[in-house]
């Protein structure tokens, strides 16, 4: 595999590291990240390849990725969470400039062109960002609203949205939930009827991520009477056009530093032009977008979980109960043990999952059961190490909090825990059988 993307990443950062741009974040998150950097050469968060899925060029990839987490996206964390928003444009156009938005597009389209392991690779790295919130908006922008448009788009759809989303110049956004329709898809109300060459747009979205500051949507909406998963379509929907209301920007728990939108849609006229694929595709197109989304988002929680646990150890050796550390409790360090052997399992299940997808194969199953354990370990992680951290673990200031609200969300987004187990249990062939 050429490397030629590694040095035009590299070129790119050069500016970047001699900035020197100045921390902005609070103690506990300098420490953080000196104590994450400075593990670079320790065998307990190596960026060493794995033999598994991982080579010298997924490493390189992350390395390069890393100084920009460094330099222009971790300093910054405590104001965007506080902000409730963070300058989505300003972000992607740099991560843009430097190839990480497009890493397993097409070339001609302005990406890396490698295979889905290089974004795993990237969505991995991007755990070590310090607020969940960015992190989560990148992976919209690259891997959740572009899939269908990259693999079922026509070329003018292409250049027109995949090139400039890509580049960073825009910003995407994905329409599927509804208030009344989250991971139920197919029971969405949103209606793009056709009326001679446009369609028009009713209805609304809900918790849409990058929603404010969005270019574009890429929209799932009812495009005809037909049964519900035959009857929709995905439709590139500018979201500067008339009609577009974005109602309000939503207060969160968890996720602060990306703005979430509730936006409704009133006779929005869109060009029929504008449709991805084919009429009637949408929900199975959407259900192949699910795929990398998830497999995205386990990749996401692994380092965050990790360092978490190495914060924990670090901070429970030095707290001491008794006259002695509180590490040095039987239970403690069994538990964090028990725990960082569940994340290895995952990334072991996660790997599994990848390495069968770019060869190819439906990983619809395994895809399910890597997001299911992803949302149920970063709840039993983020709780029983902020458990150990005690008092200190429930104030805003520790890392452990942040990480406990925005984890939540893993067993939610992009496909509850509970349909996931359905899924699993339909591959299965365990589900009750009609009459």
């Amino acid at each position: 595999m050429s490397v030629w993307w590694v040095a035009s990443a590299r070129a790119g950062l050069r500016d970047w590291v001699s900035r020197g741009l100045p921390w902005c974040c609070g103690s506990y998150l300098r420490r953080y990240s000196e104590i994450s950097s400075a593990r670079s050469g320790d065998p307990r968060a190596s960026l060493e390849p794995d033999p598994l899925l991982f080579n010298e060029e997924h490493k390189a990839l992350r390395e390069s990725l890393r100084k920009i987490i460094d330099k222009e996206i971790n300093p910054f964390s405590d104001e965007w969470e506080e902000a409730g928003q963070f300058p989505a444009h300003k972000v992607f156009k740099i991560l843009g400039q430097a190839g990480f938005l497009g890493v397993d597009k097409p070339t001609e389209y302005g990406g890396m062109g490698l295979d889905f392991s290089y974004s795993v690779a990237v969505a991995e790295e991007l755990g070590n960002i310090l607020t969940g919130g960015v992190s989560m908006a990148i992976g919209v922008q690259s891997n959740m609203a572009t899939p269908a448009l990259t693999r079922f788009g026509s070329n003018e759809l292409k250049q027109q949205f995949l090139v400039p989303t890509i580049s960073g110049d825009f910003v995407a956004c994905l329409g599927i939930s509804e208030a009344g329709a989250g991971s139920d898809v197919a029971s969405i109300h949103t209606t793009a009827v056709r009326r001679g060459d446009d369609y028009v747009i009713n209805g609304g979205k809900m918790w849409i991520t990058n929603g404010c500051q969005a270019d574009w949507m890429c929209l799932l909406a009812n495009t005809s009477d037909a049964p519900p998963h035959r009857n929709k379509s995905l439709i590139c929907l500018p979201m500067k056009l008339p009609g577009v209301h974005i109602n309000k920007k939503i207060d969160k728990m968890g996720m602060r530093s990306s703005d979430t939108a509730q936006i409704f849609f009133e006779d929005v006229k869109v060009p029929c032009k504008y449709l991805i694929g084919e009429e009637g595709m949408g929900f199975t197109y959407q259900m192949l977008q699910f795929q990398e989304e998830r497999m995205w988002g386990a990749a996401g929680v692994l380092k965050p979980l990790e360092n978490l646990i190495q914060e924990t150890i670090d901070y429970t050796r030095q707290r001491k109960i008794f006259s002695q550390p509180l590490l040095y409790n039987q239970m403690v360090h069994f538990r964090l043990a028990e725990l960082a052997t569940e994340i290895e399992l995952l990334r072991a299940l996660l790997y599994r999952t990848v390495a069968f997808y770019i060869k190819g194969n439906d990983v619809t199953k395994l895809a399910s059961m890597s997001k299911l354990k992803a949302g149920r370990l970063a709840r039993e992680v983020t709780d029983s190490c902020l458990q150990f951290w005690g008092g200190m673990g429930f104030t805003n200031e520790m890392l452990v909090s942040r990480l406990y609200r925005d984890m939540r969300l893993i067993s939610i987004g992009g496909g509850a825990d509970e349909v996931m187990l359905s899924i699993i249990s339909k591959y299965m062939d365990m589900l009750p059988r009609k009459k």
